[in-house]
Order: C-alpha cells, then structure tokens, then sequence
C-alpha cells in the first residue's frame, strides 16, 4: 500500500536527514519503524504526510507512492485524501475545542454524510470514555484521553493507513496497554498502521514486520516477532540488555565493535 524508495531528506538546503530510506507498509499490515531520537523517524513521517514545507525540508531523492499514486510532492490535503492521515507525536489536539468539535475537523475531507457518520460510530465504539465527554473542553482531559481523541479524530477522515507518531510517548503503564489494544482493534477493522515508537517492547508486540533507524537509514527489519526474540537486536538496538546488563568496560568495547559489524 505505502512504498517509500530510496528517500534522502535535506533540511534548509545542507542538513541530510535520511540517507537512502526505503520502507513499505503493506496493505492491512501493522509495521513499526524504530529508533532513538534523531534517528530519523518524524523526518519520515513528515516525508510521508506532506509536512516537510513546513520545516524548511526538501526530498531530493527518492519516492513516496501510495497505491501507486506517486505522493512525493503533494500537499497534505491531497495525501489526506489518498487515504493517509497522521496522528503526531505530542497528540496535538485542539484545546479550546470540545472533544465533539475537535472530532468535526477531522472528518473534514469526508464529503459523504453516510461515511462521516459511520466513522464518527466507529470512533464512538472504540473509545467509549469519549462518547461521555463530547462535550466536554479537550484541554481539560487527560493525557490518555487525548491521546484516544487525538486518534479517533485521525479516523474520522476514513484512512486506509493510519499513521501513528510515538502513540505512547508520556503515558502511564496501564495507559500504553490500552492504546496498543486500541491500534490492534483498528487494524482489524481493515487499517494499516505505521506505527514509529522508542517502546520498541509494545511495537513489536503487535507488528507483522518491523524496520530500525540509525541516523537517517535503515540498519535492521524483518518479522517483529523475530526481531524482538533476537538476542544481538534486543542489546544493541532495542536497549533491552537482559538480567545483569553490561558491567565492565571490556564488555563495553565488545558491544561497540559488535554493533559496529552488525550495522
């Protein structure tokens, strides 16, 4: 469904953000897209989504497609259109709204009223909590609730991809439970996910496949399951180092030049 080949993502004209990235989310699929921070993750997604403009950044090489339309260069209303939207990290929802209006905005490429309201059930269904505070001020919910807003108001616009920008960022255990059973419920309803997350543990809990960023490519992927139970890719790309971890600077060393070879 979504091909990225070969990306490469300048910043202001100098700064080389992705080197060579390729990528693809298959039709229905969960795929997550991990890494630490300036790894090149949000650069991907602002690649994908249509939003680079607005930071000053430019494709230089490389395409975007998207059921074999070519989206490189398109705005974000049209990739909306295509059947992408993104929920971004830090949730992003509009404050001053209530939870029913902030719902409205995002259906508002959606033209025909039947689907509109289908989605706006479909949101209803999932998120329970919200349909007892349509009314309520989004500013004042929690940050578990604006999370489950802010991607209910991603699927009002009927996506075929959803794409979702560190979901779990600053929410509690219990809450990080929810969102992932959440994520698994809409893929079964028929959306691909592009999940891009730091909890690599919950990512590849629930993806099919699963790609890992270094400093703008991609050193590692293949199926989640395997990747997760993967002893050099738990270590050295993951932080998941075992019982006792790493104690001496000997051990340090190994581990450098291991996941030196390794990439």
């Amino acid at each position: 469904m979504l091909e990225v080949a070969n990306l490469e993502v300048v910043y202001n004209e100098v700064i080389l953000v992705l080197r060579g990235l390729s990528i693809e989310v298959p039709d229905g699929r969960i795929v997550a897209l991990l890494g630490a921070n300036g790894a090149g993750k949000t650069t991907t997604v602002r690649a994908i989504s249509g939003l680079l403009d607005v930071h000053e950044g430019d494709i230089t090489k490389g395409s975007i497609r998207f059921d074999g339309m070519d989206i490189s260069d398109a705005k974000p209303a049209r990739i909306v259109e295509a059947g992408i939207t993104q929920v971004m990290e830090g949730r992003r929802v509009f404050a001053e709204l209530t939870v029913d209006e902030n719902l409205i905005t995002g259906g508002f490429t959606v033209k025909d009223k039947t689907l509109g309201a289908a989605a706006y059930d479909r949101v209803m269904d999932l998120f329970p909590l919200l349909s007892n505070r349509r009314k309520q001020t989004a500013g004042y919910l929690s940050g578990g609730e604006q999370q489950m807003l802010a991607i209910g108001r991603a699927l009002m616009g009927d996506p075929k991809l959803l794409i979702l920008d560190e979901p779990s960022l600053g929410l509690a255990p219990m809450l990080i439970e929810q969102i992932r059973d959440i994520i698994v419920d809409i893929n079964t309803q028929g959306v691909g996910v592009l999940l891009i997350e730091q909890n690599a543990t919950m990512a590849l809990s629930i993806a099919d496949y699963a790609y890992v960023m270094e400093t703008g490519k991609i050193v590692m992927d293949g199926d989640a399951k395997k990747l997760l139970a993967d002893d050099d890719v738990r270590e050295f790309y993951l932080g998941l180092h075992g019982e006792h971890g790493r104690k001496s600077f000997r051990d340090v060393k190994h581990y450098k030049r291991r996941k030196r070879w390794l990439s």
